[in-house]
């Protein structure tokens, strides 16, 4: 097919890429390695790890790994938020021939269990902060081993010690915990150290990720992320974000605030720091503005994934003013939608533009980004990167012409073959001709250039992350006294979008505050609903499905 957009690529970015190169993630990472030894290739609260000793402990966690007796192909859970353990975590179980699940730590018991029971992980890796969700959950799952990391397992012995003190008695950040036969982080190396790594032959067909996401039905589905998926977006980022210039100047510093368990942070900073020989400054919580500009103030950063939130409280925060911006070459906004005047503000003060990309966890996820050569918003989610085909279709999967709406499809190496176990709703987003429709709705112009002005699904975006209606809905609905109830998202001008519910009492006596109180104990912060309305009835069409579109505050009411 035609793609006017490669007239448009920055100098040095080519048309496709080679994903033969890489016979799996493994293969990657073992090169970096091997080529970046002595390099710090993450840092967290002060201390590294370079890429000599990331091989080192993933040999061992995989070594423990495969003495447990997990066949190849297994899945193994990764609960953390971003500590030194995870990317040790991640290589370690790819290089032993297992599949990383990857799962919010913010995740109440039922969501845990939800995902647990889907994948079948027979193992799990489990920051101790979290460990009490896992206990409540823990016999409904196919979970067979429990590795417990520390905060401090990885910050040296003295700093470890004091780092888990304040952790544990002092913030109280620990809730207490019983897990049967569990094994510490430490333990799983120090046992680890005596075995060898068994080398597993890793085809590009293996499945490396299952990222769980969403769906109209609100029951999280697991995209299927082949070896080959990942390899491709990870070269495909490295083509767009880094050139021969960057690379020669020396080591590049990304900013790693986005969280290793969601797919872009996994792909745009760790992935592609590895690949690079770079180094990722991990931020344990980014929603500690004050800390994280601490952080950064330690560092000559180049290169900030981030969302619009993020970048939006930074510019809040005075401290932020005062960084040390020469360096910042890339600044790359994904999740949501950039807005306009965080962009120009950004740009303003740090000399960068904030570039948009898009992507979704089917996607690997890069799958459009405006150049880095840009000068100035744009408005639009860019471009398609290297080796990628777009399409806009119509509800008949026939491409529009330019300049008409139409369902964002694309084709390309870092595009899922389908979700975990779910052969209909793969069908339902795949078109024959191997095209994954996104759900969203756009324009392209005639230089590619494409701008979302819709969503297809009713899927909500709170601060980066996919919220879906049903699955607020099945929490609200639970509590006895709601007869139904219907959720949207609406404005918010720190988070994009944030939850509002419209519910028909079935008690007249329930209050906003007990519904909220039952939404907190079953529902992750960012899913629970900000804003509860109590109406008589609800909108619904002729055959009685409630119209969440009616609800809208951009929508009329029906007639």
């Amino acid at each position: 097919m035609d793609r006017p957009w490669l007239a448009h690529y920055p100098p040095g970015v080519p048309a496709d890429i080679d994903v033969s190169q890489y016979t799996s993630l493994a293969h990657l990472l073992e090169e970096s390695f091997s080529r970046y030894g002595p390099r710090e290739a993450f840092v967290c609260m002060g201390s590294s790890i370079t890429f000599a000793e990331l091989d080192t402990a993933s040999a061992h966690l995989g070594a423990w790994l495969q003495a447990q007796g997990l066949q190849r192909g297994a899945r193994v859970a990764l609960m953390m938020p971003n500590v030194l353990q995870y990317p040790v975590a991640i290589a370690a179980v790819l290089r032993a021939g297992y599949v990383v699940v990857n799962i919010n730590p913010l995740y109440t018991a039922p969501e845990l269990e939800r995902q647990l029971q889907d994948c079948g992980a027979q193992a799990i890796v489990i920051l101790e902060n979290f460990a009490h969700v896992l206990q409540q959950v823990l016999g409904k799952t196919t979970i067979e081993h429990v590795v417990v990391a520390s905060m401090g397992d990885m910050l040296g012995t003295v700093k470890g010690a004091v780092v888990n003190g304040v952790v544990r008695y002092v913030k109280k950040l620990v809730p207490a915990f019983d897990l049967p036969q569990l094994t510490r982080f430490r333990d799983a190396l120090a046992e680890g150290a005596k075995l060898s790594l068994q080398k597993v032959e890793i085809k590009p067909d293996d499945i490396a990720f299952l990222q769980y996401t969403g769906g109209t039905t609100g029951v999280a589905k697991g995209a299927v992320l082949l070896h080959r998926n990942v390899v491709a977006n990870v070269l495909q980022c490295d083509a767009w974000l880094l050139t021969d210039t960057s690379r020669a100047q020396g080591q590049q510093v990304f900013v790693c605030a986005l969280p290793l368990y969601h797919i872009f942070g996994l792909t745009a900073c760790a992935l592609l720091g590895l690949r690079a020989g770079g180094l990722n400054v991990m931020v344990p919580n980014p929603r500690d503005i004050p800390d994280l500009v601490k952080t950064l103030s330690h560092y000559r950063f180049n290169l900030f994934p981030g969302v619009n939130t993020l970048f939006n409280a930074l510019l809040h925060e005075p401290r932020f003013a005062a960084l040390d911006f020469s360096a910042l070459r890339v600044t790359v906004g994904g999740g949501m939608a950039v807005q306009k005047s965080v962009a120009e503000r950004w740009q303003a003060l740090t000399g960068s533009t904030l570039c948009e990309g898009y992507g979704l966890s089917e996607t690997s996820p890069v799958v459009f980004c405006t150049p880095i050569n840009v000068t100035e918003y744009t408005g639009t989610i860019g471009i398609p990167v290297p080796s990628t085909e777009a399409l806009l279709l119509d509800d008949g999967d026939r491409p529009v012409a330019l300049g008409q709406q139409g369902e964002i499809a694309v084709r390309g190496p870092q595009v899922m073959p389908g979700y975990w176990n779910l052969p209909e709703e793969t069908a339902q987003v795949m078109t024959a001709d191997g095209f994954f429709k996104t759900g969203d709705i756009g324009v392209m112009d005639e230089r590619g250039y494409v701008k979302i002005v819709d969503r297809k699904k009713d899927m909500i975006l709170v601060s980066g992350f996919n919220v879906y209606p049903n699955e607020v809905e099945a929490v609200v609905s639970q509590h006895p006294g709601v007869l139904e109830c219907a959720a949207i998202g609406v404005d918010d001008e720190h988070s994009g979008e944030v939850v509002k519910v419209f519910v028909v009492k079935k008690d007249k006596s329930l209050t906003q505050e007990q519904l909220s109180a039952f939404c907190k104990e079953r529902l992750t912060g960012y899913k629970r609903p900000r804003y509860i309305e109590f109406r008589t009835e609800l909108p619904k069409s002729n055959v009685g499905k409630i119209l969440r579109r009616e609800l809208r505050p951009d929508r009329k009411p029906a007639a």
